[in-house]
């Protein structure tokens, strides 16, 4: 059983994950001021929810875009399951062929999310990851990752209104009832979660025109499950696919071991 970490920004996902099978994904706070320790609890008692015992684990790996945590969640790691994990960076096989301007600018949670894509959805393939920002990563029909978009994510656009504005409330991420808003929170609403939506068939299309061709659209990220229902393009909304995208690289460089 392989322990698979993506640490974003806001949220670090965790998921362990047997012979391309997901066994759980749950999302635990980013908190750079935690100790090694006090990350060796927070998974131990996850474990223990899941009923997973740490001698099961033969292997772990993780990505990150917030290097500060990258070494604190590896000692704890060590700590915890006595095996020292796999980092998604310079050096690891991952397969993907980059055709950008500095392919080391390229986040390792866009890296591992087209790994996924590309083995579960074929190419050419558009992936949406939804978190903190909302990143837009385009594979070709020749299997290329060739480029992107960063949007301001749900919930920074979210942030960013109730704070900027005297008079408007914070609320909840749900849909309103219709897109025209009769009240200030159900246009807040209409507004986020109809706007991002929105946003995104017109991105899709854009890619379209721009590429020539059509191509499949996945959707991941935690605040995807809020969005994609309510986008007229057709997009496939798989919450297991960083993990399924480490569980990938995971074995692509440790097969002898493995």
């Amino acid at each position: 059983m392989i322990l698979a970490i993506d640490i974003g920004n806001t949220n670090i996902v965790i998921g362990c994950t047997q012979r391309e099978k997901v066994h759980f994904v749950e999302r635990v706070s980013t908190n750079i001021s935690k100790t090694e320790l006090e990350y060796v609890v927070e998974f131990k008692t996850l474990f223990d929810l899941y009923r997973i015992k740490t001698q099961d684990i033969t292997g772990c790996i993780i990505a990150s875009v917030v290097p500060p945590l990258v070494n604190i969640v590896k000692s704890a790691m060590i700590k915890l399951l006595h095996i020292t994990p796999l980092i998604v960076g310079p050096g690891i096989k991952t397969g993907l062929n980059i055709l950008m301007d500095n392919p080391a600018q390229l986040g390792a949670d866009l890296i591992v999310n087209a790994v996924a894509a590309l083995k579960y959805y074929g190419a050419p393939a558009v992936i949406i990851d939804m978190g903190t920002a909302t990143t837009i990563s385009v594979v070709d029909d020749k299997k290329n990752y060739v480029g992107g978009m960063i949007l301001p994510g749900v919930r920074i656009s979210l942030d960013a209104l109730e704070s900027r504005t005297s008079q408007l409330p914070r609320i909840s991420l749900e849909a309103p009832k219709k897109v025209i808003g009769k009240n200030t929170i159900d246009c807040m609403k209409s507004g986020i979660i109809m706007g991002q939506a929105a946003s995104m068939d017109g991105m899709i299309q854009r890619i379209r025109a721009e590429l020539g061709y059509s191509f499949c659209v996945v959707a991941t990220g935690g605040l995807a499950g809020c969005i994609v229902p309510y986008c007229r393009e057709k997009v496939i909304y798989d919450d297991e696919l960083t993990l399924k995208g480490l569980d990938i690289i995971y074995r692509k460089n440790t097969e002898a071991s493995v």
